[in-house]
């Protein structure tokens, strides 16, 4: 490799220069000068025809040409499922996880995947039972009252109503012909007395008995009546108030008998869900923690609650990568893109199938860079797992037979890009009109032709582009105070 070299003078001011600059001035320059140096130690094997002797001068240049161009953004990515099968923890409130199964075993329809602890539940199943067998009592119990109020009537009308109803009419009756009796012998005591067989004295008596005789048959009267009218009608009331009561108690206690039993099934299910088995077979995995976490969620001695995920079966058919694609670049990420996956064994085309609308916040487990999640679909491919880390390069754009330069020979400033080109005469500053570009090369709409040799690397080969930089640098950059940060780090490099 030919490279040309500055005149001395040239050398000698670049020096001073440089050590004429302020301390925090120096560093900076001395950092983009490591990395350019950098980018120039790749040129050679990276850029083709890098390599060029011709011209007084030995400069590392490149020639010009047509050629296509791929612009892509390449993000670490890993394998998941589009399609999981979720194990849920059945159990109410936060249960103890005693024994998992490991992340990755292939299982069998009805093996064991989960233990949890089972103190609780069967304390809640003992307790449940007991529950039932009381209030299966206490119902038992108001079924009889129930039968023996809706006996209590029918006993009421067949029974103590009639009788008494009858013991009164039959009080009435004899009322009634007790009082026949007295009138009868008042009216033979009223023509005996006439004749002068019955005194005064005798007469009133018999008038006496009488009055006492229709009293008696009032009273009797009087009785019947209220039993028809009051009694009946209040002790039928207070039996039909005590069927109905009975009755409201026995659906209360049915509805308690069912809840007790609810609560007993619930636990004798809990207390089966305690141990988790495959529904199926397949692949078993963790959930995926949160980025912030160093383990996952599900462990031995880990507390779980209820719907939780605690396993996911994937489908392996129907795999995906989820990449995070920085903020400068996601507006041209789109649907239906090509991208390359690669993984340790294998390399593939897939295509993009998602792209977020919304970021996740950035946090100190993102280094605070905020990405955009997109999803790459992948095809059928055997041997892809979950878990897998993959490398995923979007193609961004396809450039056609276009101009290109390296990036390594072109200097931005404030007033455009430019690029220096070495003929066989002096090398001439020229200004470009750039477009798409990856970390190489960068397309050229105007400025350059094909067959020009463009100087790699100017800032340090050529005093005027060094200039054009540094003058970009000092206007982006104050001088910091004396008393700053980067004051007392270049005061402690020095």
């Amino acid at each position: 490799m030919s490279t040309d070299m500055l005149p001395d003078e040239n050398r000698s001011d670049a020096r001073g220069e440089w050590q004429d600059s302020p301390p925090g001035r120096w560093w900076k320059r001395g950092l983009l000068l490591i990395v350019v140096t950098g980018v120039l130690a790749s040129a050679a094997v990276l850029i083709p025809g890098a390599i060029s002797t011709e011209g007084p001068e030995q400069r590392l240049t490149h020639t010009i040409q047509r050629g296509d161009l791929l612009v892509s953004v390449t993000e670490q990515g890993t394998l998941e499922s589009s399609e999981n099968t979720e194990i849920k923890c059945k159990v109410r409130g936060s249960n103890t996880v005693t024994w998992v199964i490991e992340s990755g075993t292939v299982v069998q329809p009805g093996d064991e995947l989960v233990r949890l602890d089972t103190k609780r539940i069967e304390e809640d199943v003992s307790l449940g039972k007991t529950n039932v067998f009381e209030a299966t009592a206490t119902m038992e119990e108001t079924k009889a009252e129930l039968a023996g109020a809706e006996i209590a009537i029918d006993a009421y009308l067949q029974g103590r109503y009639r009788s008494r109803l009858k013991g009164l009419e039959s009080a009435f009756s004899i009322a009634e012909s007790n009082l026949q009796s007295a009138e009868k012998m008042l009216a033979h005591s009223q023509l005996l007395f006439k004749r002068g067989y019955v005194t005064d004295l005798e007469l009133k008596g018999n008038a006496f008995t009488v009055t006492q005789a229709e009293l008696e048959k009032s009273v009797a009267e009087t009785r019947i009546d209220v039993l028809k009218r009051f009694t009946k009608a209040m002790d039928m009331e207070r039996m039909n108030g005590h069927l109905t009561y009975m009755s409201i108690k026995l659906k209360a206690d049915e509805a308690g008998l069912k809840m007790d039993e609810a609560r007993r099934d619930r636990a004798l299910s809990e207390l089966e869900n305690c141990v988790i088995t495959a529904e199926k077979g397949g692949l078993v995995i963790y959930p995926t923690a949160e980025a912030w976490k160093n383990q996952p969620d599900i462990t031995e001695g880990a507390r779980v609650v209820k719907d939780q995920v605690l396993l996911i079966m994937p489908e392996l058919t129907k795999m995906q990568v989820k990449v995070g694609i920085h903020e400068s670049v996601i507006d041209r990420v789109k649907y239906g893109m090509t991208a390359r996956i690669r993984l340790p064994e294998m390399e593939f085309d897939a295509s993009v199938s998602s792209v977020a609308a919304i970021t996740k916040p950035a946090g100190w487990w993102t280094g605070n860079v905020v990405k955009y999640d997109t999803i790459i679909e992948l095809p059928d491919v055997d041997g892809l797992k979950p878990g897998m880390t993959a490398e995923v390069e979007v193609i961004i754009a396809r450039h056609r037979d276009i101009l290109k330069v390296p990036v390594a020979a072109v200097v931005q400033t404030e007033d455009g890009d430019f690029c220096w080109v070495q003929t066989t005469e002096a090398t001439t500053k020229i200004p470009l009109m750039l477009g798409d570009s990856n970390d190489v090369f960068v397309e050229v709409k105007q400025g350059l032709k094909e067959g020009d040799k463009v100087v790699l690397n100017p800032i340090a080969m050529i005093k005027e582009a060094e200039n054009e930089a540094g003058a970009t640098v000092d206007s982006t950059t104050a001088e910091p105070p004396s008393n700053s940060t980067d004051s007392k780090a270049s005061d402690s490099g020095q």
